[in-house]
């Protein structure tokens, strides 16, 4: 009885940004869980070749193509599928981008790509699902945050600003939306082998440090992400709302 508090069959699933990296593993983890997934993109081949992968493995999949810092695009995209394919019952804010670079030197056009990638997708698509959500009186939103919302690294200071405003931003969904029966929450990732850290795993020095610094001793695999999302998605998480979960091997909680 219990387990079915985490089945996703019959629910539509909305992930922004995957056709690869975390993404990709959050999609496929829940349509394992029996969840109908649309994969996002800007690059329709590679959402297409995302979408074929997870089909050959017999996932229920749909793909729907736009950019997700473009409010109207976003707007027209998922009305458009609410009409001609249903509801969107979950909603996995993913699309996210890194810059780095010593904070006296950052670009300040790099760090406007930051704020709309990073922060205003989230409000962009947020939105425009939650209003279709909001008349059916349930939804679930899961912002991907970051190890980045509560720990600072030289470097990547406007990505960490970027990450704690998604869990204000969460915060303020659920403030809002909880009423009319949405859960809105954040998974922050901690440091993940993915193709947006990919120069780290390739540092030595890099991944050596970050094997001292975390409890767990290792980088975390993408796959370990699915449980958490498939929580926050699920009926298990009725009650949870404007929280951040931290999925990182014990990062934030040791010096």
């Amino acid at each position: 009885m219990s387990l079915n508090l985490f089945d996703l069959t019959g629910k539509r699933a909305l992930i922004t940004g995957s056709s690869q990296g975390i993404g990709f593993a959050l999609a496929r983890g829940l349509a394992a869980a029996g969840a109908l997934v649309i994969i996002n993109g800007r690059d329709e081949a590679k959402a297409q070749a995302a979408a074929k992968t997870l089909t050959d493995e017999g996932a229920d999949v749909e793909v729907l193509c736009f950019d997700a810092t473009d409010h109207a695009g976003v707007r027209a995209a998922v009305d458009g599928f609410e009409e001609a394919r249903g509801p969107i019952d979950i909603l996995v804010n993913n699309a996210g981008m890194q810059h780095r670079m010593p904070l006296e030197d950052f670009p300040a056009d790099a760090f406007e790509r930051l704020l709309q990638t990073n922060v205003a997708s989230v409000f962009h698509v947020g939105q425009a699902c939650a209003r279709h959500m909001i008349g059916r009186g349930k939804g679930k939103i899961v912002n991907i945050a970051s190890v980045q919302t509560a720990l600072a690294r030289p470097g990547i200071a406007p990505y960490t600003a970027t990450k704690g405003a998604v869990a204000n931003l969460t915060k303020g969904m659920a403030t809002d939306w909880a009423q009319h029966g949405l859960q809105c929450n954040a998974l922050a990732p901690g440091y993940f082998d993915t193709p947006l850290n990919e120069a780290l795993v390739n540092d030595p020095d890099f991944s050596a440090w970050l094997a001292n610094r975390t409890p767990a001793g290792r980088w975390g695999n993408v796959e370990e992400l699915v449980g958490t999302c498939i929580f926050l998605s699920s009926d298990a998480s009725s009650f949870v709302n404007g929280t951040t979960i931290f999925v990182d091997g014990g990062i934030t909680a040791s010096l």
